[in-house]
């Protein structure tokens, strides 16, 4: 995310100029954009003239510069495309206010957004703006038999390839070197910086000495090797844990996230030192015992759209843990901790003391 500018707008609102450079801030931006929002942006749309010879053509596009207020957005992961829906409030043709239109929002597209900026939406697109200078990372799990990679983005990790070759003893077993084949090929197509290649025993050192070998230049973007005990989804929680990724990004907030809900279930599992549910993060937001209150960013935005069924504002839980010095971590719905939270309702917290 690069921001271009920032200042004042009308009725105490804050306005931000900012340009989104892939598709994570694009995501980043999906969560920071509500109902009432002003956003003004180049866009095109369909003019119909009173012109003969266009009644029956519909009409011809034309390049516009228009400020909407957002009643509807939509994140398009896979066409890299954010679309924000709304009232035309202000226009360079005046003929066209009042009218609905829909602003898609593409990578490297000026936008500018003016609203009352929540503080959690703030360090959103400041934490987006720190990473857009982390290097791009891959994470390559491998045992007996099977390989899988996994790449990282900020909301969260997704599975590349899953590549499956039995090896050892029996009819259907092939030579290890075909699936440190195979990966070596998936992995020489990924557009990477780094790859961090992890897994249990000796496979992942056999598998890196052959992509030594045979595939120098994936080689060469290996920068370490993680052992874990599980491969897939399983080894990936592991090196993020690890603190491996973050070795490679400077702030990688999906392994805080692992980190933080680990933490959360240890506390859970032990009775202590944490509350899960509205109702309980509710009162030990009042009792200020919130060290960091943990919230789904699907279910927060639910909540402040009015479509969530919590009887307490969620704001107000967020405002009375900051005022006492809690953090606030907004997890993500797309990777595994975020999950974890949707199963407890999508809010809890890690306590400083035990309530009860």
């Amino acid at each position: 995310m690069r921001i271009s500018s920032r200042g004042r707008g009308e009725e105490g609102r804050e306005r931000i100029t900012l340009v989104p450079e892939n598709v994570d801030d694009l995501w980043h931006l999906s969560y920071v954009l509500e109902p009432g929002d002003l956003v003004s942006g180049d866009t095109t749309r369909r003019i119909q003239r009173d012109d003969d010879q266009m009644r029956d053509t519909g009409g011809e596009r034309e390049h516009l510069h228009v400020t909407i207020e957002v009643d509807d957005i939509e994140f398009a992961r896979f066409a890299n495309r954010l679309r924000v829906g709304g009232v035309i409030v202000s226009c360079s043709r005046e003929d066209q206010l009042g009218h609905h239109h829909t602003i898609n929002v593409e990578e490297r597209a000026e936008i500018t957004i003016e609203k009352h900026f929540k503080a959690d939406q703030i360090d959103r697109i400041e934490t987006a703006e720190e990473a857009a200078e982390n290097p791009d990372v891959a994470i390559a799990t491998v045992e007996e038999g099977a390989a899988y990679i996994h790449t990282v983005a900020q909301y969260g990790t997704e599975e590349y390839a899953s590549l499956t070759k039995p090896t050892g003893k029996g009819e259907y077993a092939r030579p290890r070197s075909e699936l440190f084949d195979e990966l070596g090929s998936a992995l020489s197509h990924l557009d990477v910086d780094a790859i961090i290649l992890a897994g249990p025993g000796f496979t992942k050192n056999d598998a890196m000495d052959y992509l030594e070998e045979n595939y120098a230049d994936v080689a060469e973007n290996i920068v370490t090797t993680v052992d874990t005990a599980g491969v897939g989804d399983r080894g990936v929680h592991e090196v993020l844990k690890r603190g491996a990724v973050d070795d490679v990004q400077k702030q990688t907030r999906i392994a805080e996230e692992a980190n933080l809900i680990d933490e959360l279930m240890e506390n859970i599992s032990t009775g202590a030192k944490a509350a899960y549910g509205v109702q309980q993060v509710a009162e030990a937001a009042d009792y200020g015992a919130i060290e960091n209150l943990l919230l789904l960013d699907s279910r927060l935005r639910a909540e402040r759209q009015g479509e969530g069924d919590w009887d307490i504002d969620v704001n107000d839980i967020i405002d009375s843990v900051e005022q006492k010095g809690g953090e606030v971590t907004v997890f993500s719905a797309e990777f595994q901790p975020g999950e974890q939270l949707k199963n407890l309702g999508g809010i809890a917290a890690i306590l400083r003391y035990r309530l009860q």
